[in-house]
């Protein structure tokens, strides 16, 4: 016996929901600031830990490698991120980012944190920490950990 997919039942959907709605008001924040949503992934995971490799960059991002190699280009172009030869290995560069890429982090995550504070509104402090909880258990169970 088959189970029918109800759209209103499906974890999947809603989360989807939920991460289109986030990422479209994150986008929106982000804009005013002329800072494509693309590059979030790639520099917030440099402002928590500059001078990772950028295999290590796209691992921690969960971005693929080709894509990250791009937005680095990007990104050092507008003068946020610099490349530096890795000592360890002739053919790998540690990712940097400038003093212009770090003053970004000043003006960029309070956007980040009023969107998900704007997402999370209807919920109390509790709801939204188990949430979370949940969210983690969840990511944890899909990565296999």
């Amino acid at each position: 016996m088959s189970e029918i997919f109800e759209r209103e039942k499906s974890f999947g959907w809603k989360v989807n929901v939920v991460a289109a709605h986030v990422a479209k008001l994150l986008e929106q924040e982000l804009a005013k600031h002329d800072f494509p949503k693309s590059f979030w992934p790639t520099m917030m995971c440099l402002w928590e830990q500059e001078g990772m490799t950028q295999r290590e960059l796209s691992d921690k991002s969960r971005i693929e490698n080709s894509t990250t190699t791009r937005t680095l280009d990007k990104l050092e172009e507008r003068g946020w991120v610099e490349r530096q030869a890795d000592p360890n290995s002739r053919r790998s560069y540690r990712i940097y980012l400038t003093e212009e890429g770090r003053k970004l982090k000043g003006t960029l995550q309070p956007l980040a944190n009023q969107v998900n504070q704007k997402a999370l509104s209807h919920l109390e402090e509790k709801e939204q920490q188990e949430l979370l909880r949940l969210l983690t258990k969840v990511m944890d169970g899909v990565a296999g950990k």
